[in-house]
């Protein structure tokens, strides 16, 4: 194990939208391979399509399982036994279908052990949906079928801009009754648990948005600053979590302020995400945090309107798989340190000598 690559699980994704175009773009340089090896869940016959449909040089191999991955090359693991249409531009429950297919045959493969981090090209979320899919996206999905009963949190990230959300896949009007001080104090644990461990950030600073325009306006626009949010923060606090906040979220990120933190919790998907994608649109990765497996995808959709135009940029897909190695390799770091802890130090104080004593447990 320590002597090998990294080993990268790719999904495909739906089929008909640039999944299969950034994952075979990002692999025909041929540099990334120093990296890692890569072994993409998914159909060769419909990597092949793509190929020779947008004429890129990629080769791959198929492979039967991860375990028989060969360093060096792309790795392609069937997951679709039946011939899988594709219609390049156009959800349909085969694409969905072909989606689950690779992505379950990915969970059971990390089960085994067979791979160390997971990028996830994107899916429809509509199309997927079956009697073993009922979640609202990879996110849910994962932390059912490996979070151990973990709560886990979506982090966007780009370069040092970090953002979580409280609430991800809820529809607006849900938001406010969701909130409360404990969820909010839930997720600023993950969030910062997450920046110390899988992004090595010593002592984090988080910023919060508020719920509300302009804060509340001290409870003109709303009662959730005040009754949710500054308790929350206040109580984060008293557990060493470095907190500020609430912030509104137009003058937070018009004003540049988030250059100022580590992370910025966000209360809401497209509050979180509207400034997101316009600060990191083509490179922004999809972080899920609390989960046991290192999982990260592309921040963007199957964009069905230039599928197959061969006009997708690879920048976000490739940036994933770094971000995961680099989570990766922060983890292991981590839990070598903790493995092999300095040892306590004790002074004799019975005299003047300040003698240190190697043998002296705490118990003495």
């Amino acid at each position: 194990m320590e002597n090998r690559k990294i080993r990268v699980a790719i999904t495909q994704g739906d089929v008909n939208g640039i999944g299969c175009e950034v994952i075979l773009k990002t692999f025909a340089d041929p540099m990334i391979f120093e990296l890692c090896t890569p072994i993409v869940y998914g159909s060769p016959k419909v990597l092949a399509y793509h190929r020779k449909a947008l004429d890129l040089p990629t080769t791959f191999s198929t492979v039967n399982t991860a375990a028989d991955a060969v360093d060096g090359h792309l790795n392609v693991v069937n997951c679709n036994d039946d011939e899988v249409k594709v219609e390049l531009g156009k959800p349909s429950a085969e694409s969905g279908k072909a989606a689950l297919d690779a992505l379950e045959r990915a969970v059971l493969e990390y089960k085994k052990d067979l791979f160390d981090v997971l990028v996830t090209a994107p899916i429809n979320k509509s199309t997927i949906q079956s009697d073993s899919f009922t979640f609202h996206g990879h996110t849910e999905y994962l932390q059912e079928r490996v979070g151990e009963g973990k709560e886990t949190l979506m982090i966007l990230c780009h370069d040092d801009l970090r953002i979580a959300l409280v609430t991800s896949h809820v529809p607006l009007k849900s938001v406010a009754g969701i909130l409360t001080k404990e969820l909010v104090v839930e997720k600023l644990k993950l969030f910062n648990d997450s920046l110390k461990s899988d992004f090595s950030i010593f002592a984090p600073r988080i910023a919060v948005l508020s719920l509300n325009p302009h804060a509340s306006d001290n409870g003109l626009l709303g009662e959730e600053e005040s009754t949710v949010l500054v308790p929350a923060i206040e109580e984060a606090r008293k557990e060493g979590i470095l907190s500020f906040g609430p912030f509104s979220s137009d003058g937070f990120f018009g004003a540049g302020s988030y250059q100022h933190f580590d992370g910025v919790l966000a209360m809401y998907h497209d509050q979180g995400l509207v400034p997101f994608k316009l600060l990191a649109m083509d490179e922004g990765v999809n972080y899920t945090a609390g989960l046991p497996l290192v999982r990260t995808s592309p921040d963007h959709g199957t964009a069905y309107d230039i599928a197959g135009k061969n006009e997708a940029s690879e920048n976000s897909f490739r940036d994933a798989i770094y971000l995961a190695i680099d989570v990766w390799r922060h983890r292991r770091k981590e839990k070598a340190i903790l493995r092999n802890p300095l040892r306590k130090q004790y002074f004799d104080r019975r005299d003047d000598s300040d003698k240190l004593k190697l043998d002296m447990t705490e118990e003495q």
